[in-house]
């Protein structure tokens, strides 16, 4: 294998406890198959040894600081997914006109729901879901355009905001086609924002009708309608709520059939008042906001069309045998330009959501089917507290094995980990140990793309492995429309980002105060400058932001300062090694990377979730601890610590064993003495987005996590 491989081998294998004779044996046999099949098998997977060992990107000249690009783009950059189309009309346009008949929107019919007390008294909804129903190409063409016209007959304006603040689902793609063919600057809000946020997005964009659905409309839009004097029209997309007495006078619900049969009755020559430019703002994209209220991201037509231009290039044999399954929020970039990326290359894209996702999901009914075993997607998009999970729930399932299948298990999987550090496939493996853990997403899953925050090298790994799958890593921000890097389908290596993407080019700038220089030797090292067509317009009425963040260099290409930590590797690959905001300087003048701590440390199975504090003023790292119930309940028992679920999270003597637990994991992961945590609270209730503590896609929001553990932060460093 080549020499980029950040974790090896042998440092990711599973402990087994085997009789040695019987592993003699067993070892003996692997070698006889590895003999017999490695001839057939040489062939195949030298090409893909090759195209690993490939340089991928290069510098455009030989200058410190200088841009990388893709091999595949030094002589220009990539800005249009197909000649002459330069909005996203025009591309929705020309997948309809090529695919016209072709299924693309699919949505699950709901047979039944149920309420099911759970032993501890709560209610759980449960639903029994049927088959995907599907729309055409054809179908969400005239929805989106009826939609687009009936927006228009209640008044929306070209280049005016109308916002969206709905779950994922078709109805969102449907309406945000509409806004791109009629000109409408669509304002995407997640679906999880808390109420002064909301109101936030919705009084700075001024607008006046906003589409949602019921449930959000009854749960989190009622309360605070009177406080959005400018809205008018409020559009649902799944059918009329009941009428409230104390909603504003002047506001008007409509549901979206209603609006859409509005515009149908419309003369079939009222068009669009005006098509769009390709500098025309297409969205206004509020992100989730690690740090105070959420900004809100200008992305122009152009924007969008070279971030999924260069994404769509990192996807070999994209087409119409592909299923895309869609259930992270639309309203985050990466979700919204995998979608399109599919649209426009005649894939489905069947919608689903983290609770009915897989057959274990928390709404699906025991004995019914989760989404990804109807639909069995092939490629599918997650955030790494997704795929964290799914590796501990395998991991925990596999500690429950006899000592046999556990065994076996344990076998197979360091074997395939051998085989794919050679670049070879493992056929029988697949096919007899890893199939019952590939179900859990379908079983067709041949490329899970990965982006919204690093992933550990470990869990990268496992998902190679268990789900026989390519796993890729992206790099991207909102700012930069979601493009960055995605690492190749053929590179194995972990703890990477990959290559620039062919719409842009990267290059690092030196960070003096954290000792990053692009001068570096072995590698060169900075904060990481995205510059393209794909870099966004700035930030919605904040223009002092926009000019901290956004510059344009001597040939008009725009440049966004990502606040990130970089090196390249020598094939032209990148890597996130640290985050300015991250670092901070300890009172004796050491420099720690907290989210290299939170890194080393979070894939303990002892551990869902930790951030990791330190400020100026003391000279040791804190921590703020979300631990795993089954396994912080088994410590407690071994060390015979009794009590309810809070008692145990507020015990001192169990923060000092799990406190022990950490330090020797931070040993092993080679943290220095002052990076290690020497104190810690540990929270009973886990961090969601509904918490406030995470953004949606579970990025620590450390300025919450502060003011929301700061008696602990000060009882840990000794002031009462």
């Amino acid at each position: 294998m080549n020499n980029h491989v950040s974790s090896a081998p042998s440092t990711m294998k599973l402990k087994q406890t085997i009789n040695p004779i019987l592993l003699y044996f067993i070892r003996f046999i692997v070698l006889l198959y590895t003999i017999i099949t490695y001839i057939p098998y040489y062939f195949l997977s030298e090409s893909r040894q090759e195209k690993s060992n490939q340089i991928k990107a290069k510098p455009i000249n030989s200058k410190p600081g200088s841009a990388y690009r893709s091999v595949n783009s030094l002589n220009g950059l990539a800005s249009v997914l197909y000649p002459g189309c330069d909005t996203l009309d025009k591309v929705f346009m020309y997948a309809k006109n090529k695919f016209k008949d072709k299924r693309l929107l699919g949505t699950r019919e709901v047979l039944n729901e149920e309420d099911e007390v759970q032993p501890n008294g709560k209610i759980f909804k449960k639903v029994i879901l049927g088959h995907y129903n599907w729309l055409s190409y054809e179908d969400v063409f005239v929805s989106a355009f009826n939609f687009g016209n009936g927006l228009q007959m209640l008044g929306q304006k070209p280049k005016t905001n109308i916002a969206i603040f709905c779950e994922t689902r078709a109805e969102w793609m449907i309406a945000a086609q509409a806004c791109f063919m009629y000109n409408f600057q669509l304002v995407t809000l997640y679906a999880t924002l808390g109420g002064p946020a909301i109101v936030h997005g919705l009084n700075e964009t001024e607008v006046t009708n906003i589409i949602t659905s019921k449930e959000l409309l009854q749960t989190k839009l009622k309360d605070i309608v009177s406080l959005v004097p400018r809205l008018r029209h409020i559009i649902t997309v799944d059918g009329k709520p009941p009428t409230w007495t104390e909603f504003p006078k002047g506001v008007i619900v409509h549901t979206m059939a209603a609006v859409q049969a509005l515009g149908a009755k419309a003369s079939t020559e009222h068009k669009p008042e005006s098509t769009p430019a390709p500098s025309d703002v297409a969205v206004i994209m509020y992100t989730s906001g690690s740090t105070g209220l959420p900004k809100g991201v200008m992305i122009s037509h152009s924007n969008i069309i070279a971030g999924i231009t260069g994404m769509a290039e990192r996807i070999p044999r994209l087409g119409e045998d592909d299923v895309y399954i869609g259930y992270l929020p639309l309203a985050h970039v990466l979700e919204l330009s995998a979608e399109l990326v599919c649209l426009s290359h005649g894939c489905r894209i069947g919608y689903s959501s983290p609770q009915t996702l897989a057959d274990q999901s928390s709404k699906i009914k025991k004995g019914s089917k989760g989404d990804t075993t109807v639909l069995k997607p092939t490629l599918m998009a997650a955030v790494p507290e997704i795929m964290d999970r799914i590796y501990k729930n395998v991991m925990n399932k596999v500690n429950e094995m006899s000592g046999f299948q556990r065994n076996l298990f344990i076998l197979a999987y360091n074997y395939k980990m051998e085989q794919i550090s050679k670049g070879r496939s493992t056929p029988l493996c697949d096919r007899f140990i890893f199939r019952k853990v590939r179900s859990l997403l379908g079983g067709n899953i041949r490329l899970l793309l990965c982006g919204g925050a690093p992933l550990s090298a470990a869990t990268q790994r496992f998902m190679n492995i268990c789900f026989c799958c390519s796993v890729g890593q992206g790099y991207g921000l909102t700012e930069s429309a979601g493009a960055g890097t995605i690492t190749e389908v053929w590179d194995y290596n972990t703890g990477r980002v990959g290559a620039p993407l062919v719409c842009c080019e990267i290059k690092l700038k030196n960070w003096e105060e954290g000792g990053y220089f692009n001068t570096d030797k072995p590698h060169p090292r900075g904060e990481i400058l995205i510059g393209g067509q794909n870099v966004t317009m700035g930030y919605y009425k904040n223009e002092a932001k926009t000019k901290a963040d956004f510059f344009e260099d001597k040939n008009g290409q725009r440049w966004l300062c990502t606040g990130d930590i970089g090196e390249f590797d020598p094939d032209g690959c990148l890597k996130i090694i640290d985050r300015k905001k991250d670092l901070v300087k300890l009172q004796a003048g050491e420099y720690v990377s907290l989210g290299k701590v939170e890194a080393a440390l979070k894939n303990l199975p002892l551990i869902d979730n930790i951030c990791a504090y330190a400020n100026s003023y003391h000279s040791y790292v804190i921590g703020f601890v979300v631990p795993n119930q089954k396994e912080l309940t088994e410590l407690a028992r071994k060390k015979g610590l009794r009590g309810t679920w809070e008692e145990l999270c507020n015990s001192c003597e169990m923060e000092n064993e799990v406190l022990k637990v950490l330090s020797e994991a931070a040993v092993s992961a080679s943290l220095e003495k002052f990076e290690i945590p020497v104190k810690i609270r540990l929270s009973p209730e886990p961090w969601t987005p509904e918490t406030g503590l995470v953004t949606d896609a579970f990025k620590l929001k450390r300025k919450e996590l502060k003011t929301h553990y700061q008696a602990d932060i000060e009882r840990m460093y000794g002031r009462k």
